[in-house]
This record gives C-alpha cells, sequence and structure tokens, in this order.
C-alpha cells in the first residue's frame, strides 16, 4: 500500500486527508481527523506518516469521497520557506549565470503558499511572471548543525511539486539584484497536490515538465541537480534550523519565459507542472487589480480530482 497525503476543503478551512493505493493501483480517499487536525509540522515530527500506515491497516480511518472538494497545499503553512536558486547547470546558464558552487539560498514569504490548482494573480504592475516548476522537500524532523548527508536524508518527509512564480523586473535589474522582491508576491508558491513519503519516492530521478498553454516549457530529471535534496538539507542545517512542516524548494531546470525563447505568463494563460511520481498542478492566472492583496480567487480552483 502506498500512501499519499492531501488537505481538502476551502482555502483556510482544509481537512487533512491521506490517499492509500492498493496492488492493483486502486485508491481510495480517507480522512485523517482521526490521527490529526491538520498535516503540519507537529503530526510529520510525531511519526504521523507511519501512525496513518498503522490507523488504516486497523480500519480506524473513515473513507471520504474528493468529489468537489478543492485541493489545498499539502501542508498547513510552513514555519519557513527556503528557496535554492541555479540548482540546474542548464537553467544557470540560460540566465547568464555561472553555476554555483555552494547552493544558492534565499527565502519566500509563508503567505506565498498557495493550492495547487488555485487560480493566480498576475501582480498589477508584472510585465515579466514566470514559471519554474521545482521539487519541494518537506522537513520531518528538526535539522540543526547536522553531521552528515546521510542524517540528513533522514530529515526529510516526503516531497511534493511547487512552482517558484518569480516577477524578474522585481528580481534581477540593478547590481544588486532583488531576488526577495521577485519571489514574494501573492498566491507565487503553488505546492501539490500531494505529499508523498520519502521512503516512496526515488527523488533522484524524476522528470519535471512545465506546460504552458499546452506547449512543452520545461522537461528535465531531478538527476540534473547541482546539489541532491539531502545535500541541500544538509547545506542549509549550518545555517538556520529548518523545522517539522518547513519547505524547501529545490530549484527549477531550464525552460523559463526568461530565456527569451518564450513568452512571459499573460491574464487568461494555463501554466500546468508535473513531476513523476508527485502529481500534477494546474493553474489560471488572471490580472491582480491595484488595492487587493490578490485577488482571492481561489475558490475557483479545480475539483479534487481533476489532473490529481
Amino acid at each position: 500500500m502506498t500512501l499519499k497525503f492531501a488537505r481538502l476543503g476551502t482555502a483556510g478551512n482544509e481537512q487533512p486527508a491521506v490517499i492509500a493505493q492498493d496492488a492493483g493501483g486502486t485508491e481510495k480517499y480517507f480522512s485523517l481527523t482521526p490521527l490529526t487536525q491538520d498535516i503540519d509540522g507537529g503530526f510529520l515530527a510525531s511519526d504521523g506518516i507511519e501512525r496513518t500506515r498503522k490507523a488504516l491497516n486497523s480500519g480506524e480511518l473513515p473513507e471520504i469521497s474528493p468529489e468537489g472538494q478543492r485541493i489545498g497545499a499539502p501542508v498547513a503553512r510552513p514555519g519557513a520557506v527556503v528557496a535554492i536558486g541555479l540548482n540546474y547547470t542548464a537553467h544557470a546558464a540560460e540566465s547568464g549565470a555561472t553555476p554555483p558552487e555552494v547552493p544558492v539560498v534565499f527565502l519566500k514569504p509563508t503567505n506565498t503558499i498557495a493550492g495547487p490548482f488555485d487560480a493566480a494573480p498576475i501582480p498589477p504592475s508584472s510585465d515579466k511572471y514566470d514559471w519554474e516548476v521545482e521539487l519541494a522537500i518537506v522537513i520531518g524532523r528538526e535539522a540543526s548543525y547536522l553531521s552528515s548527508v546521510a542524517e540528513a536524508e533522514a530529515c526529510i518527509a516526503g516531497y511534493a511539486v511547487a512552482n517558484d512564480l518569480s516577477e524578474r523586473d522585481y528580481q534581477i535589474p540593478g547590481a544588486a539584484g532583488q531576488w526577495t522582491k521577485g519571489k514574494s508576491l501573492p498566491g507565487s508558491t503553488p505546492l501539490g497536490p500531494w505529499l508523498v513519503p520519502s521512503s516512496e519516492i526515488d527523488a533522484s530521478n524524476l522528470r519535471l515538465q512545465t506546460l504552458v498553454n499546452g506547449e512543452a516549457r520545461q522537461d528535465s530529471n531531478t538527476s540534473d541537480m547541482i546539489f541532491d535534496p539531502s545535500t541541500i538539507v544538509h547545506h542549509l542545517s549550518q545555517y538556520m534550523v529548518l523545522e517539522p512542516g518547513d519547505v524547501i524548494i529545490t530549484g527549477t531546470p531550464e525552460g523559463v519565459a526568461l530565456s527569451g525563447r518564450f513568452p512571459f505568463i499573460q491574464p487568461g494563460d494555463t501554466v500546468e507542472l508535473d513531476i513523476e511520481g508527485l502529481g500534477r498542478q494546474r493553474q489560471e492566472y488572471f490580472r491582480a487589480q491595484a488595492g487587493s492583496a490578490s485577488g482571492d480567487q481561489s475558490d475557483a480552483a479545480a475539483p479534487a480530482h481533476v489532473n490529481a
């Protein structure tokens, strides 16, 4: 039996669920409310994934239907969203940068997290809004001054799909660059649809893809990362405390609009992102109005069963 963790319901009122797939490929959804109020750091740190497996085997979790329900981000609002830049050689090249010798690290506000099918706002003054499919790491236990990459691997609860939406005019111009400005916009980190436990996925060899209006943009593999997930966690632990439920997005491969080969996202565009074994996101884009935080169209999202 393989597991995928999800949160279903309207924005701010998501309920925790697990999707169990048997050997024949049949999937069933079960409520996690007998075990936890949410999929968060506390749940992960208290061995929530294994407790879920035991509860399923003993028939303790009620079956539910996902029909018509919005899918939220698969973990509740994390304490931190840590991002890695330029982690694929070809993407560094298309960005005009030298591949880094140590991980490039920046932070994103946690309020940028959005559901994987939520309608996505383009900032009012944006002309260069860009997609970035990324493998997301979800931390399962505290990581601080880890002694080895092997120790870091044990701190990874699971993986998910992320989109690190980036406004390039805000991010890049100027001698120093302003990455935080370009990557902190409302709804700019769609996450999910699922959290897949690390024990059930080989994160070192996963195909990543992005389609814009049905046309291929990114098509790569996590095997092309400069720094693999465990190396990233080990490195970060030397500079910050990673807590259960924190999210790390690990960089994007080539094929972004910044390359000059494709137009930037426009209102009405649809962007789909897929990582092998982790599911597919789909966002429809609209122009946010000045004076509103995000346009708040999250409940216009696709129901749970669509592309999930």
